[in-house]
């Protein structure tokens, strides 16, 4: 499994959505999980973003399927990128024979 994180930003339509209603937060979650990504961890942030997500995921392709849901509905923007933890880029860099 790949480790992603996902930043998210909520348009003016989310905002009110979530203001009028917190636990569609919650809805959101649910849907994630139901598309077969998993929520490491979550937090609401003050900023560009309002909340960034560490998801577990299958491949690149889940998701952006997930990420494309998600912008698609009008309520929120994503920025996604793939993860890896420190020790494993310690790894690959040491690695000589790697052609790349």
């Amino acid at each position: 499994m790949s480790v992603y994180v996902m930043l998210t930003s909520l348009t003016d339509e989310g905002r009110k959505n979530t203001d009028e209603d917190p636990d569609t937060l919650n809805e959101i979650n649910r849907e994630v999980e139901y598309l077969g990504v998993k929520i490491l961890a979550q937090y609401a942030l003050l900023g560009q973003y309002d909340f960034i997500s560490i998801l577990e995921a299958s491949s690149n392709e889940a998701v952006a399927r997930l990420a494309t849901r998600l912008s698609g509905k009008g309520t929120m923007q994503t920025l996604t990128m793939a993860a890896m933890k420190v020790e494993d880029l310690i790894s690959a860099l040491k690695k000589k024979d790697t052609p790349w």
